[in-house]
Protein backbone atom coordinates (compact mmCIF):
# COMPACT_ATOMS: atom_id res chain seq x y z
CA UNK A 1 0.00 0.00 0.00
CA UNK A 2 1.44 3.37 -1.05
CA UNK A 3 0.84 6.85 0.30
CA UNK A 4 0.49 9.88 -1.95
CA UNK A 5 0.72 13.42 -0.60
CA UNK A 6 -1.26 15.92 -2.65
CA UNK A 7 -0.44 19.59 -3.07
CA UNK A 8 -2.91 20.56 -0.34
CA UNK A 9 -0.98 18.24 2.01
CA UNK A 10 -3.79 15.70 2.12
CA UNK A 11 -2.37 12.20 2.45
CA UNK A 12 -4.15 9.78 0.16
CA UNK A 13 -3.79 6.03 0.48
CA UNK A 14 -3.87 4.39 -2.92
CA UNK A 15 -6.14 1.68 -1.56
CA UNK A 16 -8.73 4.39 -0.84
CA UNK A 17 -8.63 5.72 -4.39
CA UNK A 18 -11.07 4.46 -6.98
CA UNK A 19 -8.71 4.22 -9.92
CA UNK A 20 -10.38 4.97 -13.27
CA UNK A 21 -9.87 2.25 -15.84
CA UNK A 22 -9.44 4.84 -18.59
CA UNK A 23 -8.17 8.40 -18.13
CA UNK A 24 -8.08 10.86 -21.03
CA UNK A 25 -6.11 14.11 -20.79
CA UNK A 26 -6.22 17.26 -22.90
CA UNK A 27 -2.65 18.44 -22.42
CA UNK A 28 -3.16 22.19 -22.69
CA UNK A 29 -1.02 25.17 -21.76
CA UNK A 30 2.39 24.46 -23.31
CA UNK A 31 2.43 27.71 -25.27
CA UNK A 32 1.27 29.82 -22.33
CA UNK A 33 3.87 28.19 -20.08
CA UNK A 34 6.59 29.28 -22.51
CA UNK A 35 5.13 32.76 -23.01
CA UNK A 36 5.12 33.40 -19.25
CA UNK A 37 8.85 32.70 -19.31
CA UNK A 38 9.52 34.80 -22.45
CA UNK A 39 10.43 31.63 -24.33
CA UNK A 40 9.31 30.42 -27.77
CA UNK A 41 6.17 28.26 -27.79
CA UNK A 42 8.13 25.21 -28.89
CA UNK A 43 10.02 25.31 -25.58
CA UNK A 44 6.74 24.63 -23.80
CA UNK A 45 6.06 21.66 -26.06
CA UNK A 46 9.53 20.28 -25.32
CA UNK A 47 8.96 20.45 -21.55
CA UNK A 48 5.44 19.10 -22.07
CA UNK A 49 6.96 15.99 -23.64
CA UNK A 50 8.86 15.34 -20.43
CA UNK A 51 5.60 15.71 -18.51
CA UNK A 52 4.07 12.98 -20.68
CA UNK A 53 6.80 10.60 -19.53
CA UNK A 54 6.21 11.39 -15.85
CA UNK A 55 2.40 11.17 -16.03
CA UNK A 56 2.42 7.98 -18.10
CA UNK A 57 4.67 6.31 -15.53
CA UNK A 58 2.57 7.60 -12.62
CA UNK A 59 -0.68 6.44 -14.21
CA UNK A 60 0.77 3.00 -14.85
CA UNK A 61 2.00 2.75 -11.26
CA UNK A 62 -1.47 3.70 -9.98
CA UNK A 63 -3.11 0.91 -11.96
CA UNK A 64 -4.75 2.90 -14.77
CA UNK A 65 -5.47 0.55 -17.67
CA UNK A 66 -5.70 3.08 -20.51
CA UNK A 67 -4.23 6.59 -20.65
CA UNK A 68 -5.31 8.56 -23.72
CA UNK A 69 -3.42 11.78 -24.43
CA UNK A 70 -4.56 14.46 -26.90
CA UNK A 71 -1.22 15.03 -28.60
CA UNK A 72 -2.20 16.76 -31.88
CA UNK A 73 -5.64 17.66 -33.17
CA UNK A 74 -6.81 18.02 -36.76
CA UNK A 75 -7.23 21.74 -35.99
CA UNK A 76 -3.59 22.10 -34.91
CA UNK A 77 -2.47 22.17 -38.55
CA UNK A 78 -3.58 25.83 -38.61
CA UNK A 79 -0.76 26.81 -36.23
CA UNK A 80 2.42 28.49 -37.54
CA UNK A 81 4.49 26.23 -39.79
CA UNK A 82 7.54 26.22 -37.54
CA UNK A 83 5.43 25.11 -34.56
CA UNK A 84 3.72 22.36 -36.57
CA UNK A 85 7.09 21.14 -37.84
CA UNK A 86 8.39 20.98 -34.28
CA UNK A 87 5.28 19.11 -33.10
CA UNK A 88 5.73 16.57 -35.89
CA UNK A 89 9.28 15.88 -34.70
CA UNK A 90 8.29 15.44 -31.05
CA UNK A 91 6.95 11.87 -31.43
CA UNK A 92 10.29 10.87 -33.00
CA UNK A 93 12.28 12.23 -30.07
CA UNK A 94 9.76 10.99 -27.53
CA UNK A 95 9.68 7.39 -28.70
CA UNK A 96 13.44 7.21 -29.29
CA UNK A 97 14.00 8.23 -25.67
CA UNK A 98 11.05 6.63 -23.89
CA UNK A 99 10.32 3.29 -25.58
CA UNK A 100 12.89 1.41 -23.43
CA UNK A 101 11.14 2.70 -20.30
CA UNK A 102 7.75 1.79 -21.74
CA UNK A 103 8.92 -1.76 -22.38
CA UNK A 104 10.43 -1.93 -18.88
CA UNK A 105 7.09 -0.83 -17.39
CA UNK A 106 5.08 -3.24 -19.57
CA UNK A 107 3.26 -0.32 -21.26
CA UNK A 108 1.86 -0.75 -24.77
CA UNK A 109 1.63 2.15 -27.23
CA UNK A 110 -1.54 2.68 -29.25
CA UNK A 111 -2.34 5.56 -31.62
CA UNK A 112 -5.66 6.91 -32.89
CA UNK A 113 -6.16 9.56 -35.57
CA UNK A 114 -5.29 9.88 -39.24
CA UNK A 115 -1.69 8.75 -39.11
CA UNK A 116 -1.42 8.58 -42.92
CA UNK A 117 -1.43 12.39 -43.08
CA UNK A 118 1.65 12.72 -40.87
CA UNK A 119 5.17 13.16 -42.27
CA UNK A 120 6.76 9.86 -43.28
CA UNK A 121 9.44 10.01 -40.58
CA UNK A 122 6.81 10.64 -37.91
CA UNK A 123 4.73 7.72 -39.18
CA UNK A 124 7.76 5.43 -39.00
CA UNK A 125 8.50 6.48 -35.41
CA UNK A 126 4.90 5.88 -34.38
CA UNK A 127 4.62 2.50 -36.07
CA UNK A 128 8.00 1.43 -34.69
CA UNK A 129 6.93 2.29 -31.13
CA UNK A 130 3.68 0.36 -31.58
CA UNK A 131 5.60 -2.69 -32.81
CA UNK A 132 8.31 -2.47 -30.13
CA UNK A 133 5.79 -2.29 -27.27
CA UNK A 134 3.25 -4.73 -28.73
CA UNK A 135 4.12 -7.34 -26.11
CA UNK A 136 3.14 -5.10 -23.21
CA UNK A 137 0.29 -6.44 -21.11
CA UNK A 138 0.04 -3.51 -18.70
CA UNK A 139 -1.30 -0.03 -19.32
CA UNK A 140 -2.16 1.09 -22.85
CA UNK A 141 -0.67 4.52 -23.64
CA UNK A 142 -3.04 5.75 -26.31
CA UNK A 143 -2.02 8.85 -28.27
CA UNK A 144 -4.62 10.88 -30.17
CA UNK A 145 -2.46 12.14 -33.02
CA UNK A 146 -3.98 14.13 -35.90
CA UNK A 147 -7.29 13.31 -34.27
CA UNK A 148 -10.66 15.08 -34.47
CA UNK A 149 -13.76 13.74 -32.75
CA UNK A 150 -16.31 14.97 -35.25
CA UNK A 151 -14.27 13.59 -38.16
CA UNK A 152 -14.10 10.26 -36.34
CA UNK A 153 -17.90 10.13 -35.96
CA UNK A 154 -18.50 11.05 -39.62
CA UNK A 155 -15.94 8.49 -40.80
CA UNK A 156 -17.57 5.83 -38.64
CA UNK A 157 -21.00 6.65 -40.06
CA UNK A 158 -19.60 6.30 -43.59
CA UNK A 159 -17.98 2.99 -42.69
CA UNK A 160 -21.24 1.59 -41.35
CA UNK A 161 -23.20 2.97 -44.34
CA UNK A 162 -20.77 1.15 -46.66
CA UNK A 163 -21.31 -2.07 -44.71
CA UNK A 164 -25.07 -1.70 -45.23
CA UNK A 165 -24.65 -0.90 -48.93
CA UNK A 166 -22.49 -4.00 -49.41
CA UNK A 167 -25.05 -6.16 -47.65
CA UNK A 168 -22.75 -7.03 -44.75
CA UNK A 169 -25.27 -5.75 -42.20
CA UNK A 170 -28.87 -4.55 -42.20
CA UNK A 171 -29.94 -1.06 -41.02
CA UNK A 172 -31.70 -2.66 -38.06
CA UNK A 173 -28.34 -4.17 -36.99
CA UNK A 174 -27.00 -0.71 -36.21
CA UNK A 175 -26.99 -0.03 -32.48
CA UNK A 176 -24.84 1.77 -29.93
CA UNK A 177 -22.49 -1.19 -29.52
CA UNK A 178 -21.88 -1.56 -33.25
CA UNK A 179 -21.22 2.16 -33.56
CA UNK A 180 -18.85 2.23 -30.57
CA UNK A 181 -17.01 -0.85 -31.83
CA UNK A 182 -16.55 0.86 -35.20
CA UNK A 183 -14.89 3.93 -33.70
CA UNK A 184 -11.10 4.18 -33.53
CA UNK A 185 -11.28 3.16 -29.88
CA UNK A 186 -13.17 -0.01 -30.77
CA UNK A 187 -10.06 -2.14 -30.30
CA UNK A 188 -10.05 -1.12 -26.62
CA UNK A 189 -13.30 -3.01 -26.05
CA UNK A 190 -14.85 -2.32 -22.65
CA UNK A 191 -12.08 0.19 -21.92
CA UNK A 192 -12.92 2.42 -24.89
CA UNK A 193 -14.85 5.08 -22.96
CA UNK A 194 -12.86 7.33 -20.60
CA UNK A 195 -14.01 7.27 -16.98
CA UNK A 196 -12.17 10.51 -16.22
CA UNK A 197 -11.45 13.37 -18.63
CA UNK A 198 -8.85 15.89 -17.44
CA UNK A 199 -8.05 19.23 -19.05
CA UNK A 200 -5.16 21.37 -17.90
CA UNK A 201 -4.59 25.16 -18.18
CA UNK A 202 -8.03 26.33 -17.04
CA UNK A 203 -9.94 26.00 -20.31
CA UNK A 204 -13.45 24.61 -19.81
CA UNK A 205 -14.18 22.73 -23.03
CA UNK A 206 -13.47 19.38 -24.68
CA UNK A 207 -12.16 20.82 -27.98
CA UNK A 208 -13.43 18.00 -30.18
CA UNK A 209 -11.73 15.32 -28.07
CA UNK A 210 -13.55 11.98 -27.97
CA UNK A 211 -17.07 13.49 -27.96
CA UNK A 212 -18.81 10.14 -28.42
CA UNK A 213 -16.66 8.16 -26.00
CA UNK A 214 -16.78 10.80 -23.25
CA UNK A 215 -20.57 10.95 -23.01
CA UNK A 216 -20.45 9.71 -19.38
CA UNK A 217 -16.90 10.67 -18.46
CA UNK A 218 -16.34 12.61 -15.26
CA UNK A 219 -14.84 15.96 -16.23
CA UNK A 220 -12.01 17.53 -14.25
CA UNK A 221 -10.53 20.94 -15.05
CA UNK A 222 -7.39 22.38 -13.49
CA UNK A 223 -5.57 25.69 -13.91
CA UNK A 224 -2.20 23.93 -13.88
CA UNK A 225 -0.38 24.31 -17.21
CA UNK A 226 0.64 20.98 -18.74
CA UNK A 227 4.43 21.45 -18.36
CA UNK A 228 3.86 21.99 -14.62
CA UNK A 229 1.50 19.00 -14.22
CA UNK A 230 2.76 16.40 -11.76
CA UNK A 231 1.87 12.99 -10.37
CA UNK A 232 0.41 14.83 -7.35
CA UNK A 233 -1.97 16.67 -9.68
CA UNK A 234 -3.02 13.36 -11.22
CA UNK A 235 -3.71 11.91 -7.77
CA UNK A 236 -5.84 14.97 -6.91
CA UNK A 237 -7.90 14.45 -10.06
CA UNK A 238 -8.38 10.78 -9.19
CA UNK A 239 -9.33 11.72 -5.62
CA UNK A 240 -12.02 14.01 -7.04
CA UNK A 241 -13.19 11.15 -9.27
CA UNK A 242 -13.28 8.83 -6.26
CA UNK A 243 -15.62 11.19 -4.39
CA UNK A 244 -18.14 11.38 -7.23
CA UNK A 245 -21.30 9.29 -7.55
CA UNK A 246 -21.52 7.92 -11.10
CA UNK A 247 -25.18 7.08 -11.72
CA UNK A 248 -25.23 6.94 -15.55
CA UNK A 249 -28.73 8.41 -15.57
CA UNK A 250 -30.03 6.13 -12.81
CA UNK A 251 -30.25 6.49 -9.04
CA UNK A 252 -27.75 5.68 -6.35
CA UNK A 253 -28.66 3.13 -3.71
CA UNK A 254 -30.04 5.69 -1.22
CA UNK A 255 -32.11 7.51 -3.83
CA UNK A 256 -33.50 4.23 -5.16
CA UNK A 257 -34.50 3.13 -1.67
CA UNK A 258 -36.18 6.49 -0.95
CA UNK A 259 -38.08 6.41 -4.24
CA UNK A 260 -39.44 2.94 -3.46
CA UNK A 261 -40.47 3.73 0.12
Amino acid sequence: MALFKSKNNTVVVDGQLKIPNHIAIIMDGNGRWAKKRLMPRVAGHKIGMNTVKKIATAASDLGVMVLTLYAFSTENWSRPNDEVSFLMKLPIDFFNEFVPDLIKNNIRVNVMGNIAQLPAETQRAVNRAIAQTAGGTGMILNFALNYGGQIEIVSTAKKIATMVAEGLIKPEDIDAKLFADSLQTGTLGELAAPDLMIRTSGELRLSNFMPYQSAYAELYFTNVLWPDYTADDLVEAIASFTARDRRFGGLNVTEKYESES
